[in-house]
């Protein structure tokens, strides 16, 4: 019997127009993904808008206005299957405007592919990108460099832009030996599924090689269940269907859950992944399921689900360790930006600078600050101004980042240091 496929989540990132959609497009497409007939349709769609060029983006940009406008806006998923690995592939947007869909997509994933367009390089939000991947745990990354048809696949410039991009990661926080680099053409094809005689000076793998070898993190079965909520939807027949990746733990029918911060149990009656009814769903699946004595009052978008036995942990208030990664003037007490974490959007007021840090080293430099600028790194006091479902970062790491965004920039990232939960409501039960 052949030994089950690895699972694992990849999202593809980077500056607008650097051709994201396009490369996920042609990846699926000329693995055998895309049905032609369903390619031919797109084909048609784009030259009749006038977008030929933007047909094969189009299998990932769903929108009509994503269409319209050649951005994508939303995160999409598809499922792609390669010789030894069942990926589901995660289009974010690039585009300033939709940052916060990238930051969701982005804390879904195992792995990222960071798309660099050869003729600009490393624009300023390729840098957002590469703080956000490395904040929401991203560990490993592909830097493409595409576009190559457009500066004649000239090796000096690829090497050029390479080097900026893999200097812009490590600066930001990933090891060296994590970062893979590779040259393409999306629009082509060029060493993204099959390899051309354009590049004759690269003698390394194809981009659908790595990811087929990729070795992911092995997934926290052991821990209990955190499934922090993407959407939720209500489908006709079946009720109530909320949507999400887990974390932690596992899932299966049956199951008494409990959803946090609205303290509502029910009971799993079927769970789904990618269409298909499975008997479990374990750390890494992004699933659909039903579930028996839930409203749609009780869970949303950026709500945790755990087992009824051992609820998430709801934070009234909490201790973190942030970095000032672009502040326009300075951060004080009282401030109240919009904190990214999981699946969730709160806004929090910093009600308290506790110490400022070293970067480098975490030691203290001054106890009680007036106030951070950029570069600066500090233990702070946080309330949000709801409850608020998180974990601490060493208990649950998926569950214990965030970025912290404000003016429509990503002003500052860091890590939950510690939680002080919502007392025990009456129905709750005592954790493990």
């Amino acid at each position: 019997m052949a030994a089950e496929k690895k699972k694992y989540n990849i999202v593809f990132i980077g500056h607008v127009d650097h051709g994201k959609s396009t490369l996920v497009g042609r990846l699926m497409y000329d693995s055998g993904n895309v049905p032609e007939t369903v390619m031919q349709k797109l084909k048609k769609e784009a030259e009749e808008r006038g977008k030929g060029t933007f047909s094969l983006a189009y299998f990932m940009d769903n929108l009509k206005e994503e269409r319209e406008r050649g951005v994508t806006i939303d995160v999409n998923y598809k499922q792609l299957e390669t010789p030894k690995k069942k990926i589901t592939v995660i289009d974010a947007p690039g585009h300033q405007d939709f940052i916060k869909n990238m930051i969701k997509g982005t804390s879904q994933a195992d792995v990222a592919v960071l798309v660099v367009a050869s003729k600009e390089g490393v624009m300023p939000q390729t840098k957002e990108h590469a703080f956000i991947a490395q904040v929401m745990g991203i560990k490993q990354i592909i830097v493409a460099v595409n576009k190559m048809d457009e500066v004649n696949y000239e090796q000096a410039k690829y090497n050029q832009v390479a080097d900026d991009a893999k200097k812009l990661l490590v600066s930001t926080g990933f090891k060296a030996e994590n970062i893979i680099t590779i040259p393409l053409s999306a629009w082509i094809g060029d060493n993204v599924v099959k390899k051309y005689d354009k590049m004759a000076w690269y003698n390394g793998k194809t981009l659908i090689e790595l990811l087929d070898e990729m070795d992911p993190p092995t997934l926290p079965t052991g821990k209990p269940l955190r499934l922090p909520i993407e959407d939720v939807y209500n489908i006709k027949g079946i009720g109530l269907v909320p949507v999400g990746r887990i974390e932690t733990g596992v899932l299966k029918p049956g199951d008494k859950v409990i959803v946090e911060p609205s303290h509502k149990v029910g009971e799993v009656k079927t769970v789904e992944a990618h269409h298909t009814s499975i008997p479990q769903a374990e750390p890494g699946d992004n699933i659909g399921f039903s579930v028996r004595g839930w409203t749609k009052e009780d869970i949303g978008k950026g709500d945790v689900v755990g087992l009824e036995s051992n609820p998430p942990t709801v934070a009234v208030e909490f201790t973190a360790q942030i970095i000032v990664l672009n502040h326009p003037t300075a951060m004080a007490v009282g401030y109240t930006p919009v904190f990214h974490m999981h699946t969730a959007q709160a806004s929090c007021t910093i009600t308290e600078l506790v110490k400022k840090l070293d970067p480098k080293t975490g030691a203290t430099l001054q106890e009680n600050p007036q106030f951070l600028k950029t570069g600066d790194a500090a233990i702070v006091k946080v309330k949000p101004l709801k409850p608020v479902a998180m974990e601490s970062y060493k208990d649950y790491p998926q569950l214990g980042r965030f970025a912290i965004r404000d003016m429509g920039r990503t002003v500052a990232a860091g890590i939950v240091v510690s939680v002080v939960p919502r007392g025990n409501v009456k129905e709750a039960a005592p954790k493990k």
